[in-house]
């Protein structure tokens, strides 16, 4: 039986209902407040530069269709044609952002011919939206694909007549805006199976030492950027501070393996592990690879201690 009297109970009933609508705009206000809550995001890179007009005009196409879109630009200065250096950066950063985040990448050497168009989905959630010339090479390795398409559907490209040399614009910005903002991208076009790859040569760790190659340059600071995996690299048994004979394109060099810059006199040669696990060579404010005259690819061995 109750024990509440039957002239205040519509009022509990009340003060009831009150109670429970202020725990649903509570949770509906931090449901919003989420941080998995973002706007639409594309990260756009090209190896468009920025002298013209081209990424302005492709940030123009996306904004079009998805007005709310955030473009976080990647880099448009990626060396001309590369696709490796795509590959790299891809590689690098797609760590860094969440599911659902779209990747559009222009590296187009062959833009206009047989090479296709397509939509990418990893098993991380993200998407990419970039020409099938091995872009995707790094990331399938460490991140897995869920599914491929080939972009034909004309509806979700822009212009009446698609350039020949401007798939950027034409092709991947729209496509990249529209699947941002939740389209279903499994509606540009039919499935495919496999993804073209680059012929990435593997380091080598052996009895005799590590191999591997001298894959970039650390942008205008002339450090060599290398395949070398610092795990691979601890295990021929160096310690910091030691001094390391390595030989890259047919050159011995000695340098000591340190864990910065300033650790060796300025103008001095260096090794060290870079920001994202490598084996690194480097001169203190200076260019190993004006120093020594070594241009990408050149290949690189590190003897057992």
């Amino acid at each position: 039986m109750s024990v509440v009297p039957s002239h205040i109970r519509p009022t509990c009933r009340a003060a009831l209902l009150i109670l429970l609508a202020l725990l649903l705009l509570g949770s509906l206000l931090t449901a919003q407040q989420s941080p998995s809550q973002y706007p639409p995001t594309v990260v756009f890179m090209t190896d468009f530069g920025t002298v013209d007009d081209s990424v302005a005009l492709c940030r123009g196409v996306m904004y079009g269709i998805t007005p709310n879109l955030r473009i976080v630009d990647l880099t448009h200065q990626v060396t001309p044609f590369s696709i490796q250096d795509g590959a790299r950066f891809l590689f690098g950063a797609t760590p860094y952002f969440p599911a659902g985040v779209v990747f559009v990448v222009v590296i187009d050497p062959g833009v206009g011919s047989t090479r296709k168009p397509v939509v990418v989905k990893s098993k991380r959630g993200q998407f990419f939206v970039l020409p099938d010339n091995g872009l995707m090479t790094m990331v399938e390795d460490r991140d897995g694909i869920e599914g491929i398409r080939e972009i034909t559907n004309q509806d979700w490209m822009i212009g009446a007549k698609i350039s020949s040399t401007f798939h950027g614009r034409d092709i991947f910005s729209p496509v990249g805006a529209r699947v941002a903002r939740g389209d279903d991208w499994t509606k540009v076009g039919p499935e495919l199976k496999q993804l073209v790859r680059l012929d990435l040569k593997p380091p080598k760790l052996d009895d005799k030492g590590l191999s591997g190659e001298v894959i970039a340059l650390d942008g205008p600071y002339g450090n060599l950027i290398t395949n070398l995996d610092a795990d691979d690299f601890l295990k021929l048994g160096y310690q910091r501070g030691e001094k390391i004979k390595v030989t890259i394109a047919g050159r011995e060099i000695e340098m000591p393996f340190v864990k910065t810059f300033s650790d060796v006199a300025l103008k001095q040669s260096l090794l060290f592990i870079d920001s994202r696990g490598r084996v690194s060579f480097a001169v203190n404010q200076g260019s190993f690879a004006a120093t020594y005259g070594v241009e990408p690819p050149q290949p690189i061995f590190i003897k057992r201690k």
